[in-house]
C-alpha cells in the first residue's frame, strides 16, 4: 500500500522534529492521557502516534506491544492528511485498509477512530487513536471526548515548544535591557563631556 502524503509534508516534517520528542522514552504525561481514553472508550488499544517520514512511531501506547510500525500500513497516514476525525467504523469493509496486514493479521484491527495531532503552526504530525478488533460507531458525545483528548495531548506536545519560546523571549529581554543601559551610559558620557567643555 502506497502512503498518501500531505501537501505540506516539507514544513509538517520540520515542525515534527522541532519538538523534539521522537524516540524519546515513555512519558507519564501522555502515558496517563491513553489509558484514560482507554478506559473511557472500553477500547484495547489507545495510542499516541507520530508520523515521519517512513513510520508512525508511538509516544504513548496502551494495549500494543509495538513501539512503531511503518508509515505505509499506518492508518494514522491517512488521519493526518484532515482537520477533523478520521473513524473506520469496519476496516473489513474500507476498501482503503481491508487488505492491510494489520487487519488481516495482528493487531486484527476492525474499528479506529483518529483525532489529529496539531503543532502550533498548525502542521498535522500525528493523532491520538482509539483501536478495536471489533467493528463500531462513535456518538456524538464519543467524538466530543476523543476531541478533548486530543487537545490535552497537543497541549502536551507543544508546552516544550512554548517554553523555548520563552526563555528565547527573556534572552531578547534581558539583551535589550543591556543595550539599553549601555546606550544611556554612552548619553550621560557625552552630556558629561559637553557640560564640562562649555
Amino acid at each position: 500500500m502506497a502512503f498518501p502524503i500531505p501537501l505540506n509534508e516539507a514544513r509538517r516534517l520540520e515542525d515534527l522534529r522541532s519538538l523534539k520528542i521522537l524516540d524519546t522514552p515513555a512519558e507519564e504525561r501522555f502515558d496517563r492521557i491513553t489509558r484514560l481514553a482507554q478506559h473511557l472508550f472500553h477500547v484495547p488499544m489507545a495510542l499516541v502516534s507520530l508520523i515521519d517520514e517512513k513510520r508512525q512511531w508511538f509516544k504513548s501506547r496502551q494495549g500494543l506491544e509495538a513501539t512503531e510500525t511503518p508509515r505505509d500500513v499506518a492508518f494514522c497516514a491517512h488521519t493526518i492528511l484532515g482537520s477533523e476525525i478520521m473513524v473506520v467504523p469496519d476496516a473489513q469493509l474500507d476498501p482503503r485498509f481491508k487488505d492491510n496486514p494489520l487487519v488481516t493479521g495482528n493487531p486484527n484491527i476492525r474499528f479506529y477512530a483518529g483525532r489529529p495531532l496539531l503543532t502550533l503552526s498548525g502542521s498535522r504530525v500525528g493523532t491520538l487513536c482509539l483501536i478495536d478488533s471489533q467493528p463500531r460507531q462513535l456518538t456524538d458525545v464519543e467524538l466530543q471526548v476523543l476531541s478533548d483528548l486530543g487537545v490535552l495531548v497537543e497541549n502536551e506536545l507543544n508546552i516544550q515548544t512554548l517554553e523555548a519560546a520563552n526563555r528565547e523571549l527573556n534572552l531578547t529581554r534581558q539583551a535589550l535591557e543591556a543595550s539599553k543601559q549601555g546606550l544611556e551610559k554612552r548619553v550621560r558620557e557625552r552630556t558629561n563631556d559637553l557640560a564640562q567643555a562649555v
